[in-house]
């Protein structure tokens, strides 16, 4: 199993940042990749951002060149940077984990979301 809480959520000006924060614990020595997603009212969850352990990323087009995912493996924690954030933005965020499974099954855990909000 793993464990992730989510921090630093909040309310931003349009123009503003924010860094999110994700701490895993448990099983956590056989994660691939972890990513924050995201979901506004009325819409679907979406991925936003994710970093493997390799430290390889990927980006969602809307946040590309605002938004940076970083991952310190040594706390087991992912960051997720948020600059000239737009009220588009306004969504819970979830961090998200994958792990291998003990029958080379991918396993995957969620968060319980934190709430961005972008509003002047």
């Amino acid at each position: 199993q793993v464990q992730l809480v989510e921090s630093g959520g909040g309310l931003v000006q349009p123009g503003g940042s924010l860094r999110l924060s994700c701490v895993a614990s448990g099983t956590v020595s056989s994660i691939v990749s972890m990513a924050w997603y995201r979901q506004a009212p009325g819409k679907e969850r979406e991925r936003v951002a994710q970093i493997f352990s390799n430290g390889g990323t990927n980006y969602a087009d809307s946040i590309k060149g605002r938004f940076t995912i970083s991952r310190d493996n040594t706390r087991n924690t992912v960051y997720l940077q948020m600059n000239d954030l737009k009220p588009d933005d306004t969504a819970v965020y979830y961090c998200y984990v994958d792990r291998w499974g003990s029958r080379a099954n991918l396993l995957d855990y969620w968060g319980q979301g934190t709430q961005v909000t972008v509003s002047s």
